[in-house]
């Protein structure tokens, strides 16, 4: 049962004429909490050095952030339905800002992480809704751009992050990089109080909170088991019990929630093949971009000599082009629909993959540079139609849980890439030069290149899987057209 007020936004003048601050308001607090999951791998030597930290603790710096909006993203999806989507995402620039007030001051290692969980609940806050306001707000006529616009702002966060970070650590001290966010989101917090209307819709009903512990659990175990398996191997019995616990703890969750009459998970929503499909896409998808994010740094640096800050700069065509491409991409799938141009976007990522995958020590700057780009214009032409695609599918008094369930797939498979990526290139080296490998082997760039190659190839193969489930998918569309005009 839901309870709805009779005004919708449509019908709201006042949130129309306001409806693009709105997304501009919302699209800054996502730049930002998505941005911060990767802009701090750059500073972890400084931190490491300044907190006199061992490497292996100076990565929970970036997995606890990760981990905590995986946890409690679904969450505050549900939440949002229950409570307000708006009134969610609000608590949610408080609490980030906090976090990074206390991160920048980051006295000790324990405060830092402190202020970094504290971070992550307010990003998962913002990031489990904005989808969902955006699709509330938006006329269906302007949903693909709106979605597409929230889509890019998603993935250059998550791109722009290294080069970024890079830029502010030379020129002042990792502090800054969290502090930087204090007073833009302290001027976002008081544009939204101006902009940002009231909550319309809310869904009655009760939080699952077994759902919740179980969901906790998979994800925990998950997260153990992929980040010591990177650094001991998955050979190692205890490895791979905890991945063995997090896929029983999966199911059990989807179990828990299939017989839950108020789930914290729709699993309904998946009956919809095109919600499902789109959203499998988009994982995938992000797990090939990771790959490329986490592959690129060391052949740039280490086979190309370039410095930190022009690969960084080289980097950055990734998230420019796909900002230039994506608005216009969300607004032709407003007009054609998204299935051409996710499919399209697919090839292009896919062909510039396949590029990638034959790079060498000698191949041209500008050839790299290119290549690059074609990622970003692919990324951003299947991104925004997608978003739109996956989010009209959904009813009203679901979207909350809609946008949570692509954030979180968003945030796994940037996991997954990172781990994907790296399991598969020290596997390969380790072929290629006889003996366990876990870095790079001075004087010898074959065998990095090698690695480099199969991962980007197999990269390529993700993306093709992709193109040829959403062709399918196209196909099955214009037949159903097709059927309904004769």
């Amino acid at each position: 049962m839901t309870e709805s007020l009779p005004l919708t936004y449509q019908d709201d003048k006042d949130v129309q004429r306001k409806r693009w601050l709105i997304l501009i308001v919302v699209n800054l607090f996502t730049f930002m909490s998505t941005l911060d999951a990767s802009i701090v791998n750059v500073a972890l030597p400084q931190i490491s050095q300044d907190l006199r930290l061992p490497i292996a603790s100076s990565q929970w710096i970036i997995t606890i952030y990760l981990m905590v909006i995986c946890i409690l993203i679904l969450m505050f999806g549900r939440l949002g339905d229950m409570f307000g989507k708006i009134f969610i995402f609000r608590l949610g620039t408080m609490l980030f800002i906090l976090g990074s007030l206390i991160c920048g001051f980051g006295l000790n290692f324990e405060l830092l992480l402190t202020g970094r969980v504290i971070q992550a609940i307010g990003a998962s806050m913002t990031m489990a809704n904005n989808f969902g306001i955006a699709t509330d707000i938006f006329p269906r006529s302007e949903r693909g751009r709106a979605l597409g616009l929230i889509g890019t702002f998603v993935s250059i966060g998550g791109i722009a992050g290294p080069g970024i970070g890079g830029i502010v650590v030379s020129a002042l001290s990792w502090n800054y990089i969290f502090w930087i966010n204090v007073p833009i989101g302290i001027i976002v917090i008081i544009l939204g109080k101006l902009v940002l209307p009231k909550d319309l819709f809310q869904s009655k009903g009760h939080l699952d909170t077994t759902g919740t512990l179980i969901f906790g659990l998979f994800i925990t175990f998950l997260f153990a088991g992929l980040l010591l398996g990177q650094h001991f191997g998955y050979e190692n019995w205890k490895i791979t019990g905890l991945l063995i616990l997090s896929a029983v703890f999966l199911a059990l969750f989807t179990r828990t929630e299939w017989h839950k009459e108020q789930p914290m998970l729709q699993l309904k929503l998946f009956k919809n093949p095109l919600f499902s499909v789109g959203i499998l896409c988009g994982y995938l998808v992000f797990v090939s971009n990771f790959c490329f994010t986490i592959i690129a740094p060391f052949y740039t640096q280490d086979l190309l000599n370039m410095t930190a800050r022009d690969s960084g700069l080289l980097m950055m065509l990734f998230p420019v082009m796909m900002a230039i491409v994506a608005p216009f991409s969300g607004a032709l799938s407003d007009k054609i629909g998204s299935e051409l141009l996710t499919f399209f976007g697919l090839l292009v990522l896919a062909a510039a993959q396949i590029g990638l995958g034959f790079l060498n020590e000698t191949s041209p700057l500008a050839y790299v540079g290119l290549l690059i780009a074609m990622l970003g214009t692919g990324s951003g032409m299947f991104m925004s139609p997608n978003n739109s695609l996956v989010m009209s599918t959904v009813p009203r008094s679901q979207l909350g849980s809609a946008g949570s369930v692509n954030a979180l797939i968003r945030n796994l498979g940037m996991i997954s890439g990172i781990t994907f990526a790296t399991t598969l290139l020290f596997a390969s080296m380790s072929a290629a030069a006889g003996y366990r490998v876990t870095g790079l082997i001075p004087g010898h760039p074959d065998i990095f290149l090698y690695g480099m190659h199969i991962v980007f190839l197999a990269s390529a193969g993700i993306c093709m899987v992709c193109a040829l489930i959403t062709g399918f998918r196209l196909m099955q569309s214009r037949r159903q057209l097709h059927q309904k005009a004769v």
